[in-house]
């Protein structure tokens, strides 16, 4: 298949499912209401609880879903052929993950923007509510610690990215002050700021910046502790003063990189010199690499579905929507969707722009279906985050390279691409975490972590627990990493299970809409956990093998307590 007519397909697909389906989801089932009351305006405290305008608050929300997930995830599992990559992208984007997306933020909106864990109480029961409290504290808790080694690995990897990430920190603050203190017209504060950012990387490739042992402390250590120093800091400010502003400006960020990719592929495309070279269907799979049911479900995520998103719709999300319509549809829903079509470029940045020039270790170049089996002759998901970023940064600066962008370049700005997007994703992790601690706490009446400084202090410290628990590296999450894909994927379908039974109090048969991709979910997460257990077990891996019995016992007892509460009788 043509790799343009394959981005037309996709992206044409998305605009249709968001004029069509979104609309009825909108109209029909959530019925969303311009004049409904909204908690941002309700609960207005100038903290987290912020009516924002809702091209900022597409910004803030698109780049902590989107994170590294979208990236990572088809960069592995293409390994099975693009053509199954893109149907589970295509289809369960609209139909499941944008779904999950924005019934996750409709029902926190109608629920004074309460978090998917402190709703289960309200729509299940009690009980329920700490089991989904003690799941998504664990999974935060990884994604904290992971992705302070994410980060720590680009800036390694990459370290002509360090002064442009860390200069976007002033930018942002100078960007949120001026737009909400000064009242400086937003697309000129905007422009200003986006300049100033890419005149940060020009910076960096010219002085990039790379750290030393310091205390026995390795590189990739050090980044970790700065790092969530800044994530304790930035999860304590108001979120006009960094989170949004930073969040905004990185959309823009990732809308050039996206538009780059775009004009990348229809050049290539017209020029001939980007077939897809990696395989419709793999039949010839490397050793080890473990069945694509329902592996290839749970490792593409975002871009599909992930239940990390429910967290952010649910949790900062939901404090900032001025509107329920149209602000509630346009970021529930359309964040999604776009988040789908950075995952088809990045299918086509694997699939067919490293087929333009793979320079191999001995320093020759590979082209063609030779550069594709080359970097994927082996099980990718098994190596390190160097290695399943690698074959993107490649392809995307091959693209790139078509419209005169130089190869150094291209990579710098895939690698600030990818790092600055993770930094985001940790920022509001960490907020995500001090509501998940202070929302338990003020359940459990333990008022000291009720306040913001000493949860976010606890979450802050826990990751950092995490992160050295097995060396100065850093990279202790490391251990757990293998339980997050299906974690992940069962928060989705938890999510699903809460948003199914708040429309189905509603009467009718409009929870069929989320019941339907639920159990889709449910299928795959059972599945993964199952079959991970049966791995852990034969390596003898008794940590994995204990905490994954525990988060799967957990979401049986939940599964079954929402059964329950499904086949009750309707309640008021």
């Amino acid at each position: 298949m043509d790799t343009l007519l394959l981005m037309l397909v996709c992206g044409g697909g998305y605009l249709i499912a968001y004029h069509t389906y979104g609309r009825f989801l909108a109209e029909k089932i959530f019925k969303i209401d311009k004049n409904a009351p909204v908690p941002s305006v309700e609960l207005q405290a100038g903290i987290d609880y912020v009516p924002t305008r809702k091209a900022i608050i597409f910004g803030h929300h698109y780049t902590s879903i989107a994170g590294t997930g979208p990236i990572v995830g088809p960069a592995i599992g293409i390994i099975w052929g693009w053509l199954p990559a893109v149907i589970w992208v295509l289809f369960g984007c609209i139909f499941m993950g944008a779904v999950h997306d924005f019934g996750a933020l409709v029902v926190s909106i109608r629920n004074q923007g309460k978090s998917i864990s402190e709703i289960t109480a309200k729509y299940i029961n009690t009980r329920v509510r700490f089991i989904f409290f003690a799941i998504v504290f664990l999974t935060l808790l990884i994604v904290i610690a992971i992705f302070g080694v994410v980060i720590a690995t680009v800036f390694t990897r990459f370290p002509s990215a360090v002064i442009a990430v860390w200069l976007q920190i002033p930018i942002a603050v100078a960007l949120g002050f001026a737009v909400y203190k000064k009242g400086i017209n937003i697309p000129v504060a905007t422009a200003i700021a986006v300049a100033g950012m890419y005149l940060c990387i020009g910076l960096g490739s010219w002085r990039p910046i790379e750290l030393g042992s310091v205390f026995g402390i390795p590189p990739t250590g050090l980044w970790v502790i700065i790092l969530l120093i800044y994530a304790w800091v930035a999860s304590t400010l108001p979120v006009t003063t960094l989170l949004q502003p930073r969040d905004y400006i990185n959309a823009w960020q990732l809308f050039i990189a996206m538009g780059l990719l775009v004009s990348g592929t229809v050049a290539a495309s017209l020029a001939g010199k980007l077939p897809l070279v990696a395989p419709a269907v793999n039949t010839s799979l490397p050793a080890n690499t473990p069945p694509i049911w329902p592996f290839m479900f749970v490792i593409i995520a975002c871009g599909a579905i992930s239940g990390f998103h429910s967290l952010v719709a649910s949790g900062t999300t939901s404090k900032q929507i001025a509107k329920e319509e149209p602000d509630s549809l346009f970021v529930g829903y359309g964040s999604m969707l776009l988040e789908g079509v950075l995952a088809v470029l990045v299918i086509i940045c694997v699939g067919a722009g490293i087929g333009m020039a793979l320079k191999t270790a001995d320093g020759s170049i590979l082209t063609g279906q030779a550069a594709w089996q080359h970097q994927y002759s082996s099980w990718i998901g098994a190596k390190g985050l160097s290695d399943k970023i690698a074959p993107v940064v490649i392809g995307a600066a091959n693209m790139m390279g078509t419209l005169g962008v130089p190869e150094a370049v291209g990579v710098t700005l895939m690698g600030v691409f990818i790092a600055s997007f993770a930094g985001t994703t940790l920022d509001t992790t960490v907020r995500l975490q001090r509501y998940v601690i202070s929302e338990l706490a003020a359940d459990l009446k333990i008022p000291f972590l009720t306040n913001r400084w000493a949860a976010t202090s606890f979450a802050v410290l826990a990751a950092a627990a995490l992160a050295f628990a097995t060396g100065a590296d850093g990279k202790g999450a490391m251990k757990l990493w293998p339980l997050f894909g299906a974690a992940n994927q069962l928060l989705a379908a938890l999510a699903l299970l809460v948003v199914t039974l708040y429309l189905k109090r509603k009467g009718g048969w409009k929870f069929i809409v989320t019941a339907v991709p639920c159990l889709i979910m449910l299928a795959i997460t059972n599945s993964a956990m199952v079959k991970n257990e049966m791995i852990f077990l034969a390596d003898k891996n008794w940590l994995l093998v204990t905490i994954g019995a525990v988060i799967f016992a957990l979401a049986l007892w939940m599964t079954v307590e929402a059964l329950i509460a499904f086949l009750a009788p309707r309640r008021s």
